[in-house]
């Protein structure tokens, strides 16, 4: 089946990301969100990105014009049954994918692929909760979403090699590249990298050193673009203590346990530069 409208639930970072990038390769668009103010920030924020690339010639001003017309915000889910496939990019608890996955599959059409931007719940218990478990599968945009150019693609337990061809064949119109990896909490990429973060912050927490001098080290030192720290400030922290904390129960390996620090701040609202302040002030 050819795909013409995709969804997307959840206009925050990686939703607006998501959205803007098949917008601008020319598919319709439906965008949902909880709240009109969440709604209107999404696309405002897509209005300026494309802007940007605009100033850079990435894009023309006519080509800006047609994507953004091409985007439909909406406050209803039942709104997604027009669509040829739909991308759940909500925050990172497992209960509120949960309901949107019930939700999907009593709404869209049976033969439609539902994904989730999910970084480490797993996809196997998401597709269980569907009337439809073969065409369930992750894709793993990574932020911004506009420029980079990997997606992590999750096969659940159930998900069918049609499904998987579909998403990689699908990335590549995106101009992106579709890495597999089969699920297991955090995948590759968060398996690899939230070990990392939540170790540089118990350097900071012991007193080793300052959030500075870890994140030097490792962009001198290791040619890391940004330090783990700035890194975490990025991703937020409330997602990164997130994710430590699937991978933590998810594996039962006290290595994954997330560091004190990294709660602390948590509970006082720093969580990076979404509020602010995290480990910089911002």
């Amino acid at each position: 089946m050819e795909i013409k409208t995709v969804g997307v639930a959840g206009a925050g970072t990686m939703g607006n990301g998501i959205a803007h990038v098949f917008a601008k390769c020319g598919y319709e668009v439906v965008l949902c969100e909880v709240e009109q103010r969440f709604l209107d920030r999404g696309i405002e924020t897509i209005g300026k990105n494309m802007e940007r690339e605009v100033a850079k010639q990435k894009l023309s001003a006519e080509s800006r014009v047609a994507a953004m017309a091409r985007i439909h915000g909406t406050l209803r889910r039942a709104d997604f049954a027009r669509c040829d496939l739909v991308i759940e990019a909500a925050t990172e608890r497992s209960e509120i994918k949960s309901q949107i996955f019930r939700d999907l599959d009593s709404i869209c059409r049976p033969e439609i692929i539902l994904a989730s931007n999910t970084s480490s719940i797993s996809i196997t218990k998401i597709a269980a909760l569907t009337k439809r478990p073969e065409k369930v599968i992750g894709m793993h945009f990574f932020n911004p979403v506009p420029v980079m150019k990997l997606i992590e693609v999750i096969r659940g337990l159930q998900t069918s090699d049609e499904t998987y061809n579909t998403v990689k064949l699908l990335a590549g119109k995106l101009d992106k590249t579709a890495v597999e990896v089969n699920d297991a909490p955090g995948f590759v990429s968060n398996r690899v990298l939230m070990p990392l973060i939540n170790e540089a912050m118990y350097a900071v927490m012991e007193g080793i050193a300052k959030p500075e001098a870890v994140d030097e080290i490792f962009k001198l030192g290791m040619a890391h673009p940004m330090g783990p720290l700035t890194l975490a400030d990025f991703i937020g922290l409330d997602v990164c203590l997130d994710i430590m904390n699937v991978m933590h129960n998810g594996l039962g390996d006290p290595k994954y346990r997330p560091c004190p620090l990294l709660k602390k701040m948590v509970d006082a609202g720093w969580l990076g530069r979404k509020s602010g302040r995290g480990f910089y002030r911002y």
